[in-house]
This record gives C-alpha cells, structure tokens and sequence, in this order.
C-alpha cells in the first residue's frame, strides 16, 4: 500500500482548514536574483491573476525577493476586508456576514499559493529565510481573524437564526461548519487565553518551517555514490540508467547516484545485489533529521507536541488528538485506534508468513544472512518470482510515464467526460512543467491541469497534489486550477522514463485528488474540491488507483517501450493473482506510522524524547524487526511540518475502508466503467466537496454505511 498525499497549508484563511498546498515562479530557470526590488514586483503578486481561462498564475512574472512586502501588503489587505465585515452596521446576514467572509482576502490566498510552489517545488536560494519570516507572520493574522469579536458575534447571529431562517443545505453547513471551526480555533477564549493561543500558534509556524526546511537539507545532502560498475548488479538497466542521469546532473559523468529520496531508495533496496550498499543507503534514508547535527528534528519535534498539548488543554480538550479528530468522521481517536488495531494484528501475522518465505529463499541463496530491514524488500522480489513467477522487470517496460500520463486522462473522459488538451504559451515555473487544459463533453472548459513529474534540487520527495485555484460560482464561474507533483528520475537521453508498479499506482493516486479538484461544482469556494474532512479526502484518491489495472487502461496504454505491445495476458493475471501479494508489509509499515502518530498525540505534553518514545511504542505493539516505520518521527513531514496531517495518518486506512467498500460496487457490476455507477460517484462523491457530510456522501454513493471487512478481504487478511 503505497500513499501520499495532498501537501498541507491553511486554504482560505478565514476556513481554517488544512488540505493541500500550490505556488510557483518563473517560466524557464528560477529567477533568484538579488536586484532591488521593483514595486511592480510586489504589485503582480497581489493583482488578479492575468491571462486566458479567468486568469493563470503569472510565474514568468515572479520575484522571490518581493515575497516579504507582498505578504506585509496582503496581510494589511485583508485585515481591512474583515474589519468591514466586522464593522458593518447592517444586522448580520449570510450574505454580508459568510459570503462576504468567502470574498475576503483573496489576494492573500493568491499570494499563498504562488509562494507555495517555492517551498515545496523550487526551495533553494532566499526562499528557506523567506519562510521563517513568513509563517509566523501568517499564524498570527489567522489567529487575528478568529479572535475578532465582532466578527465572531455576527457570524453566531446568523448561526443561531438558521432555525428561522430558510437556508440551502450547503449554506446551511457552511454557517454551522464555519462557526464551529471558530470555536474550535479559540473564538471564545478570554483575551488572556487568546494572546496565549496566538503565541503558541506562532511558534509553531516557525518550528514546523525548521522541521521541514531540516528534512529537505537531509534529503539534498545525502546521495550514496557508486563508483564501480560490478556494485550496480542486480539492478535493471532503466535503473542504472536514471542514476547515471543523476550523477550526471550532479557534476560527476560516469558515476551512478542513488539520492535520498523514497524514489531512488525503493528500487534501490529492491534490485541491488550488493548487501553493503543497500544497507547505507538504506540507513541514510531512515536515519534522516537525527544526527545530532544542525538538521536534526528531535528537539524541534519535542517542543511541538509539547505546544500541540498546551493548546489542546487550552481549547478545553484533553489532547491534541482529540481536538484534531473532532471534525474529521472518526470523531473520537478511539475509533480510529479500534480499527487500526483490528487491521493490525492480521497484517503482523502476515509479515511473520512473508518472512519465513524470504528466510528460507536467503538461507539457500546466501547461507547466513538474516532478513534485516534493507533485506525485505530485495527478498520479497525474489518471494514473488517463486510464488506467482512474477518479474515485475518485466512489467516495468510496459511502464511509461508519458503513456501513463495520457491513460489517467483517458480513463478521466470514459468516467467523468473530460478531455485534455496540452497548451503552449502559458506561464510555467519550471521547463518541466506541463499544462493541458480539460473540457467537458460539451467542450465547456472544466479547468486546467499542471503536471510537474521530475526530481530537482529544492523540490521536497514523494508525490502530491494541489490546488493553484478552487472552483466557485459566487458572483460568476470560477474554474479550478489544480497539479500533480512527482519525483521521478529523468531516463537518458532519447530514453522513456520507466517507472514501477507501485509508482504507477502512485500516479493514479495523485491525479485522483487531481480529479476531485477539477470535479467540483459548488457555489463556495471553502466547500469545494478537496476542502473536505482529512479522512474522507483520500478516498477519491484511492478509489481513482484502481482504474490502472483495469483491462481497458492496460491494453491500451502499458505499451512495451520497444516493441508498443501491450502487457501480455499471462502477465497481467499474474499481477492480479499477487495482488495481495506482501501486503503484510505494506501495510505494518504504514499502520506502525499512523499508531505512533496517533500515540504521540495522545501522550500529551509527557514526551521528552520522541525517539525512545517511538522505540518503546513499536515494541509495545509488536513491530516485526524486520520492518521500520514508513516514516520514522524525525522526518515524518506529514505531521510536524503542520498540523496537517497530525494525529490523522490514520486517515488512509480510513479512507481505504470506503474505497474497498465502494470498489465492490464497480466489481459487482463487471465492469469499472459503467456509465450510471461513474455518474453516481460524480453525483453524490467528486462533485458535491463539503456541502454534504462525508459519510451521508458516501452513503448516497453505496446505498448503505460501509462494511469495513471490504478492506480485509481487499488486503488478503481474514475477516474473522
């Protein structure tokens, strides 16, 4: 089970919830020159965006150094905006009260996403300094918006007159969603506790900068060199290929690069033949922000649940992870303990079949060795071509990222009627990035999409989504703008860029949230796209995977990347046959990180060393020796470097339990694209963001509530 996610920010700051993150700059090469700075500079980061399509972010037009005034300016701005909501001598109404609150601060939120590029795509240069000034600066005007009394008493005016009132459903939610959300951010705190809060917040801002600036420094810094040919055995070529690429753009032709990233250790760690080097660079992967040096994260991790603690007794909850799951469909950390802890146990006992099978593959291949961590994965490959006679080499020429890239689009029109169309002349922030442009049936213009696949120096690892624009029709149709970001390894030249399995489900993974973003039709913008409960915003994710291994995508577009034969039957039953193949694995290594996320969060403010507290939690719960964490708290981005994602890790399992559940419907139909089921999913899942519910969305969707034994039987483990 191979997951990302959306990259967290605050979006919309009046909404106060976090999901996914944009930006970006220059068309061509980052233009990081230190010029002085021209006012216009700071003028085109606050503008309406110009440009076809209601408007496209202008990175040709982008200075960083104009990032700090531009800020000071937008911030200013939008103060001014809420205070006139605040301010406004007519009795509070939705209209002059929330929808004024959904108008408000729009440059702020331009400015946001366009800075966002910087910090997860091109950080280098000024940038890691401009955000240590920026965050806090950010932190503390959101908590100005919701400590402004007047605001908050007209927006519970209108709260307390919905019952006499005829409001929409969606409004409806957003007045009594919003309300809460303000309530749950301090709005009734005294002004004692108020200052309190704000300064915590602040702190935080600042200490999840450092956490993640440290990460990235970890992940630039260590590259394992191979030097002699004979150590790249057992690697397929596309792979050797890539790091000679790798190598190459790092100054040093005729050597092979193995980076820091999950992309480069993975296939790494599965094909290399040399045991000694799969170990370090397994080591320097796992051991990252934890080498008592100025990038370690343990400190900074410390002070963070500390404050996370002390904000939780603040607002009058027990711990952060109860204030954190309040509005998410679990409501309660107990019920997401009880599943994960359902789950657990089976894929434990999964791993111990998985490891007798590789032990006794090593003990004739190579007599002495113990399965250790950098073993599994190299082993479990040679497990699969035993069991199910399953080279995944052998798939892997069938994989081409271009060919991929057009099989989601494809797959997107046989589900949703869209159709893309690849634009020139748009502002880009980096020569690799694509734009294409998505149509309706009608030919109606949907929205655009970015694609932004390749590895770089200041771009952070893995895969995400997010959004440059939502899409609304308050005053007028607005339509979204949304990316995919990748990591892949750039192939040689005159080279397709191979990727794996596991990354071409990834890829299904990522453009699924893609799909979300570009599927919303609401009125509000806070309520569209991927604005909803973080634990239900991975479903249409994970639903969208399991369109690559459909017949129809496969015979189509996993073309050899020599002879553009598609995957030959007999493979493609094999690949269904292990479907459920190492999923002890892939699941302990998940769970054992969202268990100890969950933990972290409940212990409150008792942690004085999150290592040891990390050590003593696995060997609580059982952790197989054989496996690490997928991500080790020193480096775990999706929960310290925001709030994003924290005491929420959880929320893929969840979110899987729907996906399994609701995949059955597809299945039960014999096929996944039947026209009425797409239209259901549009209907009442893609469409509909936040203006409903999430679990009476997927209710609607599965004509029930969902069975999570779906997700055993989806991963192979009893469901007794």
């Amino acid at each position: 089970m191979k997951r990302t996610c959306l990259r967290s920010r605050t979006i919309r700051f009046f909404l106060l919830s976090l999901v996914g993150i944009a930006g970006a700059i220059a068309r061509g090469e980052p233009n990081l020159a230190r010029e002085p700075m021209n006012p216009n500079d700071v003028s085109i980061l606050l503008k309406t965006w110009p440009g076809p399509f209601g408007g496209v972010p202008p990175w040709d037009q982008v200075r960083p150094d104009a990032f700090i005034a531009a800020f000071d300016a937008a911030i200013e701005q939008a103060k001014r905006e809420i205070d006139a909501i605040a301010d406004e001598s007519d009795p509070p109404t939705f209209a002059n009260t929330f929808v004024a609150m959904e108008n408000a601060g729009r440059a702020l939120t331009r400015l946001e996403n366009i800075f966002g590029v910087h910090t997860s795509n091109l950080n280098i240069d000024p940038i890691p300094d401009i955000e240590r000034q920026v965050e806090p600066k950010l932190a503390a005007f959101r908590d100005s918006v919701v400590q402004n009394t007047k605001l908050f008493a007209r927006m519970s005016a209108v709260h307390g007159a919905l019952g006499t009132s005829d409001p929409t459903p969606a409004e409806r939610r957003l007045v009594d969603e919003r309300t809460r959300a303000f309530i749950r951010q301090g709005a009734r705190l005294s002004a004692e506790d108020k200052a309190k809060l704000s300064a915590i917040n602040q702190r935080l801002a600042s200490l999840f900068t450092e956490f993640n600036q440290n990460v990235l420094a970890e992940e630039q810094g260590h590259v394992t060199w191979i030097e002699e040919k004979a150590d790249l055995a057992g690697l397929p070529e596309s792979i050797v290929g890539a790091m000679a690429a790798a190598a190459g753009e790092r100054g040093k032709p005729g050597r092979w690069a193995v980076l820091n990233t999950r992309s480069s250790m993975e296939p790494f760690l599965t094909y290399a033949d040399r045991r000694p080097l799969r170990e370090q660079v397994w080591r320097n992967y796992y051991t990252r922000a934890e080498h008592g040096d100025e990038h370690d994260n343990r400190a900074i991790i410390t002070e963070i649940l500390q404050l996370r603690a002390e904000r939780a007794k603040l607002l009058g909850y027990p711990t952060h992870a109860h204030w954190r799951l309040e509005p998410q469909m679990a409501k309660t950390p107990e019920a997401t303990l009880a599943l994960m802890l359902t789950v657990w146990p089976k894929a434990v006992a999964r791993v111990r079949e998985e490891v007798a099978d590789m032990q006794r593959i090593a003990d004739q291949s190579d007599p002495g060795v113990t399965i250790e961590p950098w073993d599994y994965r190299y082993y479990a490959e040679k497990v699969r071509k035993a069991k199910y006679d399953l080279d995944f080499n052998l798939v892997k020429p069938h994989l081409q990222l271009d060919k991929l890239r057009d099989a989601m689009m494809w797959a997107a029109g046989e589900l949703y009627g869209f159709r893309f169309r690849r634009l020139a002349d748009i502002p880009i922030f980096h020569p690799d990035v694509e734009v294409w442009e998505v149509v309706g049936r009608t030919g109606d213009h949907v929205g655009l999409w970015y694609f932004d696949p390749y590895a770089r120096t200041g771009k952070r690892s893995g895969a995400w989504m997010t959004d440059y624009r939502v899409q609304e029709r308050i005053d007028r149709p607005i339509t979204p703008i949304v990316s995919n970001n990748s990591n892949f390894i750039k192939a040689g030249p005159g080279q397709p860029v191979l990727i794996s399995w596991d990354d071409a489900r990834t890829l299904f993974h990522e453009f699924g949230h893609a799909l979300h973003g570009l599927c919303s039709n609401v009125r509000y913008p806070s309520q569209a796209g991927t604005n909803v409960a973080r634990d239900f915003v991975e479903f249409p994710s994970q639903i969208n995977e399991h369109w690559l291994s459909t017949p129809e995508v496969l015979n189509r577009f996993a073309l050899h990347y020599e002879t553009n034969k598609p995957l030959p039957a007999e493979l493609v039953a094999k690949i269904e046959r292990a479907a459920t193949f190492n999923e002890g694995f892939a699941t302990v290594e998940y769970l054992a990180s969202a268990l100890v996320d969950m933990k972290l969060h409940l212990a409150g403010d008792s942690i004085t060393d999150p290592w040891a507290f990390e050590r003593a939690t696995l060997s609580e719960i059982g952790m197989p020796k054989e496996i690490v964490m997928r991500h080790r708290t020193p480096h775990f981005s999706h929960i310290f470097s925001s709030d994003g994602y924290s005491a929420g890790y959880y929320s893929y399992l969840w979110a899987d339990a729907l996906t399994a559940d609701a995949a059955n419907v597809f299945e039960d139909a014999g096929t996944y694209y039947d026209p009425a089921i797409a239209k259901r999913l549009y209907d009442h899942v893609m469409s509909v963001g936040d203006t409903v519910d999430p679990a009476e969305a997927f209710r609607a969707f599965r004509g029930r509530d969902v069975d999570t034994k779906a997700l055993l039987r989806k991963r192979g483990f009893p469901t007794d």
